[in-house]
């Protein structure tokens, strides 16, 4: 792939990127409609079509950090503080990828503490976001207006969402017109490694057969291949590179773990007189994988928040 095609096809993606982070924030973590990922493609251009194609994948199968938390809430799980990446450590990141990768786990972290109805934190964990916003220059992204109206609609968890969706809506603006996928794709990379870390620690092994938080986990291994996809757009950048070998790492992990899907078999369901496809997915994710797995998230989401 010459230069000119990887720019033009990271520009392309960088608002397909930027897109799936806003939608998946909005409205308690609903898509949004197809039709709304509008791209105008070159019809001759088959590589930059495969890309965006690529894009869309990733919106169907990443989770969005509202999704995580509302799964873990609705799991049942308690809320822990003490798993959330500390908004004292903010001075620490100074490079673009530590910035970038902690805007996505601050983000992540903001949405489990809105659902939770966490004041305080809510705040705290703005500010955060603010703080790497600020750092990447994306200058408009988290403006003090904004931090005004959060605290002053703190309980109105309505609100927050439409906050959270602004603040990323402004995001694309600077990304899309400075062309930085690499800054945006390890941005998504820091959102997705937060919400499976606090899934995988929430995890209660005496409950682990048919456990709802196991089930989304292993929901992941069909997203971690789409995941070093993205990366690759931006391959070449050595802290994308470097980056790219940790997800491989977790890949090995998730590799062991099998899922088969039964053929499709059609039923004709008599309350609605209409024939339904059916089929049924199986996976044999054991306890000692699931740790090992844990574990492998742990180590790698824990040199993101270093």
């Amino acid at each position: 792939m010459n230069r000119n095609h990887r720019m033009s096809s990271g520009l392309l993606m960088v608002v397909l990127i930027v897109t799936i982070i806003l939608a998946g924030c909005k409205s308690g973590g609903n898509k949004a409609p197809k039709e709304d990922l509008t791209v105008e493609i070159p019809k001759d251009n088959t590589a930059v079509y495969e890309d965006i194609k690529q894009a869309e994948k990733i919106f169907n199968a990443l989770p969005s950090p509202l999704e995580s938390a509302m799964l873990i809430k609705s799991a049942g799980a308690r809320f822990d503080e003490s798993l959330l990446n500390s908004v004292g450590s903010v001075n620490k990141y100074v490079t673009n990828k530590s910035m970038a990768l902690n805007l996505g786990i601050y983000t992540c972290d903001l949405s489990f503490a809105s659902l939770y109805e966490q004041t305080q934190l809510i705040i705290d964990y703005m500010n955060a976001a603010k703080k790497m916003a600020d750092g990447l220059g994306i200058l408009k992204a988290i403006e003090q207006s904004t931090i005004d109206r959060l605290e002053e609609n703190i309980n109105n968890s309505e609100v927050i969402m439409e906050i959270v969706s602004e603040t990323f809506m402004n995001s694309n603006s600077y990304l899309e017109d400075n062309g930085q996928p690499a800054i945006a794709a390890m941005t998504l990379v820091g959102g997705w490694f937060e919400g499976l870390y606090i899934s995988t620690q929430l995890v209660d092994m005496k409950e682990f057969n048919g456990n709802k938080l196991v089930g989304r986990i292993i929901d992941q291994k069909l997203s971690i291949d789409i995941l070093i996809s993205l990366l690759a757009t931006s391959k070449g950048d050595p802290a994308v590179d470097e980056l790219i070998a940790q997800v491989n790492k977790l890949k090995v992990v998730f590799d062991k773990i099998k899922i088969t899907t039964s053929p499709v078999r059609p039923e004709f369901d008599q309350a609605s007189n209409t024939t339904v496809l059916k089929s049924e997915v199986q996976t044999d994710m054991t306890p000692e994988v699931f740790l090992e797995l844990s574990k492998t998230v742990g180590e790698i989401r824990n040199s993101f928040v270093k």
